[in-house]
Protein backbone atom coordinates (compact mmCIF):
# COMPACT_ATOMS: atom_id res chain seq x y z
CA UNK A 1 0.00 0.00 0.00
CA UNK A 2 1.19 3.49 -0.82
CA UNK A 3 1.61 6.07 1.94
CA UNK A 4 1.10 9.77 2.52
CA UNK A 5 2.99 11.34 5.43
CA UNK A 6 2.49 14.62 7.25
CA UNK A 7 5.66 14.85 9.33
CA UNK A 8 6.27 16.74 12.54
CA UNK A 9 3.36 19.17 12.37
CA UNK A 10 3.55 21.58 15.31
CA UNK A 11 0.58 22.89 17.25
CA UNK A 12 0.02 24.66 20.55
CA UNK A 13 -2.59 22.97 22.72
CA UNK A 14 -3.85 22.63 26.27
CA UNK A 15 -3.87 18.87 26.77
CA UNK A 16 -2.70 17.29 30.00
CA UNK A 17 -3.61 16.07 33.42
CA UNK A 18 -1.78 18.71 35.42
CA UNK A 19 -3.39 22.13 35.95
CA UNK A 20 -0.44 24.05 34.48
CA UNK A 21 -0.79 22.10 31.22
CA UNK A 22 -4.40 23.13 30.76
CA UNK A 23 -3.74 26.75 31.74
CA UNK A 24 -0.36 27.49 30.15
CA UNK A 25 -0.54 25.04 27.27
CA UNK A 26 2.42 23.61 25.39
CA UNK A 27 3.77 22.55 22.03
CA UNK A 28 2.68 19.26 20.48
CA UNK A 29 4.30 17.61 17.48
CA UNK A 30 2.15 15.29 15.37
CA UNK A 31 3.07 12.95 12.54
CA UNK A 32 0.44 11.16 10.47
CA UNK A 33 0.97 8.24 8.10
CA UNK A 34 -1.94 7.27 5.84
CA UNK A 35 -2.27 4.16 3.67
CA UNK A 36 -3.72 5.28 0.33
CA UNK A 37 -3.69 3.81 -3.17
CA UNK A 38 -1.82 6.50 -5.10
CA UNK A 39 -1.63 4.80 -8.50
CA UNK A 40 -4.47 6.77 -10.11
CA UNK A 41 -3.21 10.06 -8.65
CA UNK A 42 0.26 9.36 -10.00
CA UNK A 43 -1.07 8.51 -13.45
CA UNK A 44 -3.61 11.34 -13.76
CA UNK A 45 -1.97 14.11 -11.72
CA UNK A 46 -5.46 14.81 -10.31
CA UNK A 47 -5.91 16.06 -6.74
CA UNK A 48 -9.29 14.35 -6.47
CA UNK A 49 -7.55 10.98 -6.98
CA UNK A 50 -5.64 11.32 -3.70
CA UNK A 51 -6.01 12.80 -0.21
CA UNK A 52 -5.54 16.55 0.06
CA UNK A 53 -2.92 16.74 2.79
CA UNK A 54 -3.60 20.44 3.34
CA UNK A 55 -7.09 19.42 4.49
CA UNK A 56 -5.63 16.71 6.74
CA UNK A 57 -3.28 19.29 8.25
CA UNK A 58 -6.24 21.54 9.07
CA UNK A 59 -8.13 18.60 10.58
CA UNK A 60 -5.13 17.78 12.82
CA UNK A 61 -4.78 21.44 13.76
CA UNK A 62 -8.45 21.71 14.75
CA UNK A 63 -8.10 18.74 17.10
CA UNK A 64 -4.67 19.60 18.52
CA UNK A 65 -5.56 23.25 19.12
CA UNK A 66 -9.20 22.62 20.00
CA UNK A 67 -10.93 20.93 22.90
CA UNK A 68 -8.44 20.01 25.64
CA UNK A 69 -7.99 16.35 26.54
CA UNK A 70 -6.24 14.95 29.58
CA UNK A 71 -4.35 12.34 27.58
CA UNK A 72 -2.36 12.57 24.39
CA UNK A 73 -3.77 9.11 23.72
CA UNK A 74 -7.13 10.82 23.26
CA UNK A 75 -5.64 13.40 20.90
CA UNK A 76 -4.16 10.61 18.76
CA UNK A 77 -7.43 8.67 18.75
CA UNK A 78 -9.49 11.72 17.75
CA UNK A 79 -7.12 12.46 14.87
CA UNK A 80 -7.14 8.86 13.60
CA UNK A 81 -10.92 8.67 13.85
CA UNK A 82 -11.38 11.98 12.01
CA UNK A 83 -9.06 10.92 9.18
CA UNK A 84 -10.69 7.52 8.76
CA UNK A 85 -14.18 9.04 8.92
CA UNK A 86 -13.57 11.99 6.58
CA UNK A 87 -11.49 10.04 4.06
CA UNK A 88 -13.04 6.59 4.35
CA UNK A 89 -13.02 6.06 0.57
CA UNK A 90 -9.31 6.77 0.19
CA UNK A 91 -7.56 6.01 3.49
CA UNK A 92 -7.38 2.34 4.44
CA UNK A 93 -5.44 2.90 7.63
CA UNK A 94 -3.44 5.49 9.50
CA UNK A 95 -0.76 5.82 12.12
CA UNK A 96 -0.72 8.86 14.40
CA UNK A 97 2.27 9.88 16.52
CA UNK A 98 1.68 12.59 19.14
CA UNK A 99 4.80 13.96 20.81
CA UNK A 100 4.82 16.12 23.92
CA UNK A 101 8.32 17.64 23.88
CA UNK A 102 8.22 19.35 27.28
CA UNK A 103 5.79 17.69 29.69
CA UNK A 104 6.11 18.87 33.29
CA UNK A 105 8.03 15.80 34.46
CA UNK A 106 11.18 16.06 36.55
CA UNK A 107 14.16 14.42 34.92
CA UNK A 108 16.15 14.28 31.73
CA UNK A 109 14.51 12.98 28.56
CA UNK A 110 13.94 14.08 24.99
CA UNK A 111 10.14 13.88 24.93
CA UNK A 112 7.17 11.64 25.64
CA UNK A 113 4.95 10.29 22.87
CA UNK A 114 2.20 7.89 21.93
CA UNK A 115 1.69 6.19 18.58
CA UNK A 116 -1.48 4.44 17.49
CA UNK A 117 -2.35 2.54 14.33
CA UNK A 118 -5.93 2.18 13.10
CA UNK A 119 -7.02 0.27 10.02
CA UNK A 120 -4.58 -1.45 7.69
CA UNK A 121 -1.16 -0.02 6.92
Amino acid sequence: MDKIYLNDMQFYGYHGVLPEETVLGQLFRITVEMAVDLKQAGETDALDATVNYAEVYELCKAIAEGEPYQLIESVAEKIADAILTNYSQQVKGCKVLVVKPTPPIRGHYHSVAVEITRGTL
